[in-house]
């Protein structure tokens, strides 16, 4: 219904009769009042986007590909509004689904309308697929996987650590992007076999380049694999998070081999990438900020300063899709109607002014120093994210052995040429490229 985005285009076209066209997100006071803000598709100006956002107040109109919606820019507002039972997960009450304006070949589907699992119901139901969950990740199974962690980040640095000392290294495709998809496989008892190939399915899931037809074949191979895996969990369980899934039986009835599958895909495709992000972004911000590096390489603050103010500063997500309201909601002085989409902008949340400071859009590692620093990283209430505490152990392996092991380690490129994938709702970087330099001993 929607066209598919080039790398030649820019974003979806207004409908003549209502609004010019124009790039991305313009600033309000240029747009027409009647006028949503296109959010670009390909992520071609993130740090404009997010001040368009922000300066068109804490509830705004935009565009997605051609569907419109409201977004939520402030953290006031959001956290209300993530606890507000009128904003549901159900795909069914979206007034432009029940119309037929969006369909199953709108490019966004798979991040709105992605199967069922505890990320897409809400209620009852939601509760009982999310307690199994909780049930299998328990803190004691993410502390029992610490040394697997550790051990994964040593393999990686010390493959690394071969390349020579001034060559390139992608620290994205050689240390961000398999950590975690190791780590995540290791919990799930996935074949280590298969790592390569969920790469290349969740790479052509996530960008929004990958046409339509080649997207859905994607999705029907990653059923396919899910399905095998709880299948085979099912009739030899072992001692991994599938297998717990799959074995869950306390509080109600047991998770269903669609449910457990719908489960386990949704969490491999949100907690991977959010690692991955959360760890370059971190090293991004420190070897832009030298002065920052040198605060916690000094010991003056530590790693999980690093962490909660990356979170808040370059969130992972940068727009989450989507929730609808089953009546009318006020917000901030502006009524979202019953059916209406609602999409919160955590990029724009994080750099809430009223919430975080003047200073805001400023990294600062003592920020904390006040106390912790609260942002909406991982959401906020019920559907707030599962594996917040998996990818803050990740991350806090991770960076410091990647500094302790290379302390001399820099940007191959200059800063402005770092690049966002065309992943709308993730805040995922291209690459990047680093100078590793003398390895420590």
């Amino acid at each position: 219904m929607y066209p598919q985005p080039t790398a030649g285009s820019s974003l979806a076209e207004a409908p003549e009769d209502r609004c010019p066209a124009h790039g991305p997100a313009a600033p309000a006071q240029d747009t027409p009042a009647s006028c949503p803000l296109e959010i670009d598709p390909l992520v071609g100006g993130l740090a404009e986007e997010t001040e368009a956002l922000r300066t068109a107040g804490p509830v705004a109109r935009i565009a997605l590909m051609g569907a419109e919606a409201w977004t939520i820019t402030t953290h006031a507002e959001a956290r209300k509004l993530l606890t507000d039972s009128r904003l549901v997960k159900d795909i069914g009450r979206w007034n432009l689904w029940r119309s037929g304006r969006v369909d199953h070949t709108w490019p966004l589907i798979g991040m709105v309308d992605a199967g069922r699992s505890m990320f897409t119901v809400d209620g009852a139901e939601h509760r009982r697929l999310r307690v199994k969950t909780a049930q299998a990740l328990t803190p004691r199974r993410l502390e029992a996987n610490r040394g697997v962690i550790e051990g994964i980040t040593a393999a990686l640095l010390d493959r690394m650590a071969e390349r020579g000392p001034e060559e390139t290294v992608d620290l994205k495709a050689d240390f961000a992007q398999p950590l975690p998809m190791s780590v995540v496989c290791s919990l799930m008892g996935v074949d280590p076999a298969l790592e390569p190939r969920l790469h290349e399915l969740y790479e052509a899931f996530f960008s929004l380049l990958t046409p339509q037809d080649e997207r859905l074949a994607v999705i029907e191979e990653l059923d396919g694999l899910y399905h095998d895996m709880v299948r085979a969990k099912t009739a030899a369980p072992g001692d991994d998070l599938t297998s717990a899934l799959v074995l869950a039986d306390e509080g109600g009835e047991p998770l269903t081999p669609e449910e457990v599958r719908g489960n386990l895909e949704a969490m491999v495709a949100a907690g991977h990438e959010t690692t991955v992000t959360l760890i370059l972004c971190a090293v991004r911000a420190l070897l832009t900020h030298p002065e920052q590096l040198r605060l916690v390489l000094d010991g003056e603050v530590g790693w999980d300063a690093v962490i909660e103010e990356t979170l808040r500063w370059e969130s992972p997500s940068t727009h989450l899709l989507m929730r609808f309201a089953t009546e009318d909601i006020e917000v901030a002085g502006t009524v979202i109607e019953e059916g209406e989409g609602v999409v919160m902008s955590y990029r724009a949340i994080g750099r809430d002014r009223a919430q975080h400071g003047d200073d805001a859009d400023r990294f600062d590692l003592r920020r904390a120093a006040g106390g912790p620093v609260r942002h909406l990283a991982f959401g906020h209430g019920p559907h707030i994210c599962p594996g917040a505490a998996l990818s803050r152990l990740e991350a806090s392996i991770a960076l410091p052995a990647l500094f302790g092991r290379f302390p001399a380690l820099r940007l191959a490129v200059p800063a402005e040429r770092i690049r966002n994938r065309p992943v709308l709702s993730q805040n995922e970087l291209e690459a990047l490229p680093v100078v590793l330099g003398a390895a420590a001993r």
